[in-house]
């Protein structure tokens, strides 16, 4: 996944994981279940409207509240290939990275990117280019060894991988 291209879905500060996946949709951990109502109470009709390899971009403490990793298993679910925030809270911060799903870090990109606005993002240098405004920024980079869990998948993934080497 070095290549991602897609609308930019533009959310604020301080989105919790209850509004990225309501509680009341946490009595199922199938993938395909949660994408229906991803993001549901931050705006509905969110999970019909978004197109597979589209990106949100929100303000800082995304995925703050609870720590349940059904919120990146949702996101990435439903189609959304990367989160670009200024900051993210640590626990989401982890279960993105556990779940296979890339997140950036750019106060820059998340100011500057516009709901709509067409984005490129090269995952493998952290480069997010606005398509719309012409505007580049460079993100955080991914460690490396975080790097391997969203090569290989996830965490679960990439420990089969190990296993299977040995």
């Amino acid at each position: 996944m070095n290549n991602i291209q897609g609308k930019a879905w533009k959310f604020g500060d301080d989105v919790d994981t209850d509004a990225i996946i309501p509680a009341r949709y946490l009595n199922t951990s199938d993938p395909e279940e949660l994408a229906k109502y991803c993001m549901e109470d931050a705006d509905p009709g969110f999970a019909r409207k978004v197109k597979v390899g589209d990106i949100i971009v929100a303000g800082k403490n995304f995925g703050c509240g609870s720590s349940r990793e059904h919120a990146p298993i949702a996101i990435k679910a439903v189609g959304v290939d990367c989160v670009v925030a200024p900051t993210f809270a640590r626990i989401f911060y982890r279960n993105a990275f556990n779940t296979g799903l890339l997140i950036l870090e750019s106060a820059e990109a998340s100011a500057a990117i516009a709901d709509g606005n067409e984005v490129s993002i090269d995952s493998t240098t952290g480069m997010i280019k606005d398509l719309t405004s012409g505007l580049e920024f460079q993100a955080r980079p991914v460690p490396d060894f975080m790097q391997k869990l969203l090569d290989d998948g996830g965490l679960i993934q990439h420990w089969r991988k190990r296993l299977m080497e040995k």
